[in-house]
């Protein structure tokens, strides 16, 4: 088989994939031949060979669906999907677009762990978090974002665990006001720290979620507080959807705001 004519039936092999999974029901041949504009015969041979390799399965009425090796293929990339390596890229972009620090962070327990940055040393003032160093909750863009996630019943829990204690005169010290500032990144689909954790810096965080709806992870950026710009906002949501995107996310869903 020449090279063109193995890029041609890989083509062919794709077209007839996407068609079945645009389609909730299993599809006979003459609509697949239809979707994909090919020669019965030569979407009948395609598929026999997809069957064969079981990408494709065959139903008792003689359609077609999506075989299980897909599925297996599926959960084998997204258990080598790596949120840390998905962000990268992006999260240089974002950095050469602001000129300040943009950070990853997960949640560990009542905290925060910074697991990457995206910074320059040439970019003049920065705030830049060690990778590894820790935060309480309350008090971080990110944090927040997790805690707007958990039910009634966890955030009661944690603020009996944690007494809320603050690092500025800014931090959310009671109950209430934790409450409030909840139900607002929940309205507004991104948190912000407001020289909570640190004075005279300021940060905005967007959410990161897998394939099925999870938050997994936060993307902020942080900066001092009179060089913050709002316009920052909407590149740093769309660059969370991004990496959301690269992990399987469908952005139809809901849950992140755009």
């Amino acid at each position: 088989m020449t090279s063109r004519t193995a890029i041609q039936v890989l083509d062919r092999m794709m077209c007839l994939l996407d068609a079945l999974a645009q389609s909730d029901e299993p599809e006979s041949l003459k609509k697949l031949s239809e979707i994909t504009e090919l020669h019965p015969s030569t979407a009948h041979r395609i598929l026999n060979d997809m069957v064969a390799c079981r990408l494709v399965e065959r139903a008792d009425s003689g359609t077609y669906r999506l075989g299980l090796k897909l599925l297996e293929l599926g959960n084998l990339v997204k258990a080598r999907l790596s949120v840390r390596e998905a962000a990268q890229l992006p999260m240089r972009a974002l950095h050469k677009l602001t000129g300040q620090t943009v950070n990853l962070s997960v949640r560990q327990g009542d905290e925060i762990v910074y697991i990457d940055r995206a910074y320059s040393e040439r970019s003049g003032m920065q705030v830049v978090r060690a990778i590894g160093g820790r935060a309480p909750l309350h008090l971080t863009s990110v944090g927040k974002l997790f805690l707007a996630d958990d039910d009634a019943a966890k955030i009661k829990a944690y603020v009996a665990k944690t007494g809320l204690n603050g690092h500025t005169q800014n931090s959310i010290h009671d109950a209430a006001q934790l409450e409030k500032e909840l139900e607002l990144v929940k309205t507004l689909g991104h948190a912000r720290d407001d020289e909570e954790l640190e004075m005279g810096v300021s940060c905005m965080a967007a959410a990161i979620l897998d394939d099925s709806g999870k938050l997994v992870a936060g993307l902020s950026l942080s900066a001092p507080t009179e060089r913050i710009q709002e316009e920052w906002l909407k590149s740093l949501k769309e660059t969370a959807v991004q990496i959301s995107k690269s992990l399987g996310y469908k952005v139809s869903s809901p849950t992140i705001k755009q």
